[in-house]
């Protein structure tokens, strides 16, 4: 018995072609850049947080000025990045309802995650922010009565 050797079963040829129709999609270069410094970013916050919870603990256990310091730089900085990153200012320009030019400034959120990491942290760290505030104001009365 011969066996034809251009013969191919239907079946094999049917896969090999829906394969080939398939275009490969790379990521371009500022696709996985804008990526990478998302991760980043997250990953940088994350740390962040986890070191004023830590530094938070320590204040409670010793209620120190300097616990009190790096606690409040802590929550400065970490507020201060999130804000840098998570909205940015646009301006517009438009018309009011007398017909002149008027430019707008908008506040727009970039990242509601990041945002919403802030405002889970100020939850959080509520009760010590509050601290924060009181030993503020004493301060202040302090100063107001040396000078």
């Amino acid at each position: 018995m011969k066996i034809n050797p251009g013969y191919r079963p239907l079946k094999s040829e049917m896969t090999n072609t829906e394969g080939a129709n398939k275009p490969v999609q790379q990521k371009t270069f500022s696709d996985v850049f804008q990526q990478q410094s998302e991760q980043k970013t997250k990953d940088e916050l994350n740390r962040q947080i986890k070191e004023i919870q830590s530094q938070g603990d320590r204040l409670s256990k010793s209620m120190t000025i300097r616990e009190l310091t790096i606690y409040r730089m802590m929550i400065k900085r970490f507020l201060e990045e999130t804000a840098r990153r998570g909205v940015t200012l646009k301006e517009t320009r438009g018309w009011d309802r007398r017909g002149r030019g008027k430019r707008y400034k908008l506040l727009e959120e970039i990242d509601s995650a990041l945002l919403s990491m802030a405002d889970d942290l100020l939850n959080s760290e509520q009760g010590r922010i509050d601290l924060l505030g009181r030993v503020g104001e004493i301060r202040g009365l302090l100063i107001n009565l040396s000078f």
